[in-house]
């Protein structure tokens, strides 16, 4: 859910509220693309800010909920499931250069990655997450899809 100014909208409206396919500019840049559902974003979409940082995936209320992929503007990367807008449920992490318990910021490219069980944006549990890497991936191809 943003409060932010709106300068653009692009889709249809039903009863004074964004609805079905379209795409949201913000005022400070923010752009989404994707499904509506009164008025909020709802089904599969690609929301991308001002910084380069995007996510791209599930929706539910506003939020991103389900599965999808998130990629910050300094190349960390969360393939996985979220809910209420936050890491949550089973995934992988990825550093591109060291990152937290990582291997250093030596500019040598190695970078690391935690996979397993998040809550609330924390690693819980270290364990396989192939599954809801797969369906992420897939859901983020399904937003960049409606995007086109």
């Amino acid at each position: 859910m943003y409060d932010r100014k709106l300068d653009s909208v692009r889709g249809s409206v039903l009863e004074c509220l964004r609805h079905g396919l379209g795409q949201l500019t913000f005022s400070d840049g923010t752009c989404y693309t994707g499904q509506f559902e009164n008025g909020l974003f709802n089904g599969c979409g690609v929301l991308v800010f001002p910084d380069g940082s995007r996510y791209e995936g599930e929706f539910v209320q506003g939020k991103f909920q389900g599965a999808g992929v998130f990629t910050r503007f300094d190349g960390m990367r969360f393939e996985g499931e979220f809910k209420g807008g936050c890491v949550d449920g089973y995934g992988v992490l990825t550093f591109v250069d060291g990152g937290p318990g990582g291997g250093g910021g030596g500019g040598g490219g190695g970078g690391c990655s935690h996979e397993g069980l998040f809550e609330t944006n924390q690693l819980m549990r270290r364990e396989s997450s192939q599954g809801a890497v797969q369906r992420a991936q897939a859901a983020a191809a399904k937003a960049r899809a409606l995007a086109m």
